[in-house]
């Protein structure tokens, strides 16, 4: 978390809500990926969405493309989330585009900075999905720590 917190303290609370979307979006692509991704793939693929939506805020359609294809594969996955988020925005739609650049920016940030700085030592080249993925907790961990276990046990004690 030393490593996380002081580059995203500075997130508005949307920015903060887009960039934990977008990092589960990662995450749960990661977990289907083939070849495995890297975080050198997540940092291309954000930046290429990232790229994209600051290209069509200046007024220039324009879709940047990822130099490998794990990445490409990876931007047209978090790119189809965010232009749903955006769609869904109706008159927000500027803001959240802004927004989401910015998160989308700050992952970019946290993906080329974490071997260097938190590094994994089973996989260094994947240190920011070896991080986000212990920060999130495995896909589905929040619904199964919602409801208890189901138990074999009767639950009515007849003395």
């Amino acid at each position: 978390m030393a490593f996380v917190l002081p580059r995203i303290s500075d997130l508005s609370q949307t920015q903060y809500r887009l960039f934990l979307f977008v990092q589960a979006i990662v995450l749960q692509h990661a977990g289907t990926a083939v070849p495995a991704l890297l975080d050198t793939d997540v940092a291309e693929a954000v930046a290429t969405v990232a790229a994209t939506i600051e290209t069509a805020r200046s007024g220039i359609i324009y879709e940047h493309q990822a130099a490998s294809i794990p990445a490409q594969r990876l931007a047209t996955a978090v790119g189809q989330a965010v232009m749903d988020i955006a769609r869904r925005a109706g008159a927000d739609v500027s803001r959240v585009e802004r927004d989401s650049a910015v998160a989308l920016r700050r992952i970019e940030r946290l993906a080329r900075e974490a071997a260097g700085e938190s590094p994994d030592p089973d996989r260094p080249a994947a240190s920011w999905l070896a991080l986000a993925g212990r920060m999130m907790g495995p896909p589905g961990a929040a619904d199964s720590a919602e409801q208890p276990p189901p138990k074999d046990e009767p639950r009515i004690i007849i003395p």
